[in-house]
């Protein structure tokens, strides 16, 4: 109405041409105008939000949405699990009795603390007392080496790695994009590698097997005994002593019997070296240096490109360095490592193993067998 009336002033002499009313009786209609304006607008309330409108909007809405905590799906009945959206939220207001928008119920959850989260990861906290007290003795167990001037090596399994046309997390620069398989079945590959790494922490230096069969103790031991017969020896020539930083778990874990065999058998025995073997707690698999010395750097070095060959993949764990001066070496175990190797109690009572007072489970040192 307004906009009439200012179009109105301001052709009121097209007005008077177009009809046969006077400038007079023109002006006369437009005050008429002007008063009915003023008497409608003042009987307009003034614009409230849905919830001002509806004070029991917000209890009712936190009621729903407790009620959504609660609900939980039954196999045995039509109940299920429904995810809380503004629109289903919604939805559920106007069967209450509550019209309400989508948009409005988005509104009103930002006003109560609410957003969209991912999942987050609780911070691993091991109930283990001796958890601190073995960082403690790891600690001093380095220390002690170093100054020896004895070799330390960090070992473990990196994640299997499908060898084909298969997708690889990460981006790279290039003019387009490499074409991949639509889904990566791992029945389809031409390989699942294992990658075992071993990282001299000393000479920042690392050594990587690839195997093509299982990850079994052997096969790690195998990778140890190669890096001695290759490396170890020749740039530690006078050391009869190694100390080993693995995991608590897997191929290489402080409970495999396997594991602490084949040390004896094709380390100790073989190489008449006097191991010690460090285990990190449980859950704590990243304070290992292997992980974020060596395989975190291999990770950036391929991320993005498909490992389509067994040679593609050594290539890139051989090109990776670091600005502090990190090589690597890789090699290809073409064995087969069959699962299960059991180890008898006779057999394992004749290990050459002292267990420490520190920590007992996780610290001990295995000598040649006498």
């Amino acid at each position: 109405m307004r906009e009439l009336k200012q179009l109105s002033h301001d052709t009121t002499g097209h007005v008077e041409q177009a009809s046969d009313m006077s400038q007079a009786s023109i002006r006369q209609e437009l005050h008429e105008l002007e008063h009915i304006e003023i008497a409608y607008s003042s009987t307009l309330p003034l614009h409230q939000l849905t919830e001002e409108q509806n004070p029991t909007l917000v209890a009712v809405l936190e009621q729903v949405l407790s009620n959504e905590n609660e609900i939980a799906g039954d196999p045995m009945s039509e109940q299920k699990w429904v995810r809380s959206t503004p629109k289903r939220l919604s939805e559920r207001l106007k069967k209450e009795g509550h019209q309400v928008s989508s948009t409005t119920v988005r509104r009103l959850l930002k006003a109560m603390d609410f957003s969209l989260k991912a999942n987050q990861r609780k911070q691993v906290r091991s109930k283990n007392p001796e958890r601190d007290k073995q960082f403690q003795y790891i600690a001093s167990q380095r220390q002690a080496f170093t100054v020896a001037g004895l070799p330390i090596i960090s070992v473990d399994s990196k994640k299997k790695e499908l060898i084909g046309d298969y997708r690889n997390n990460g981006r790279v620069w290039c003019r387009e994009a490499e074409e991949v398989n639509e889904h990566d079945f791992p029945d389809a590959a031409e390989y699942r590698a294992v990658p075992f790494g071993i990282y001299d922490v000393t000479g920042n230096e690392g050594y990587v097997v690839v195997g093509t069969s299982n990850n079994t103790p052997e096969f790690a031991v195998n990778a140890i005994a190669r890096w001695w017969e290759d490396d170890g020896q020749v740039v530690y020539p006078r050391a009869g002593e190694l100390l080993i930083l693995a995991d608590g778990g897997g191929s290489n874990g402080a409970r495999a019997r396997a594991w602490k065999h084949n040390l004896q058998e094709k380390v100790c025995n073989r190489f008449g070296l006097t191991v010690t073997v460090c285990h990190y707690p449980p859950g704590c698999s990243k304070w290992n240096p292997v992980e974020h010395r060596l395989f975190s750097q291999i990770s950036c070095n391929w991320a993005g490109k498909p490992l389509r060959t067994l040679g593609m993949m050594l290539g890139y764990i051989r090109g990776t360095t670091t600005e502090t001066g990190l090589t690597v070496k890789a090699f290809l175990d073409e064995n087969y490592y069959k699962k299960g190797q059991r180890v008898t109690k006779e057999n394992f009572e004749r290990l050459n193993l002292s267990a420490h007072t520190v920590c007992p489970n996780w610290n001990y040192t295995m000598g040649p067998r006498l």
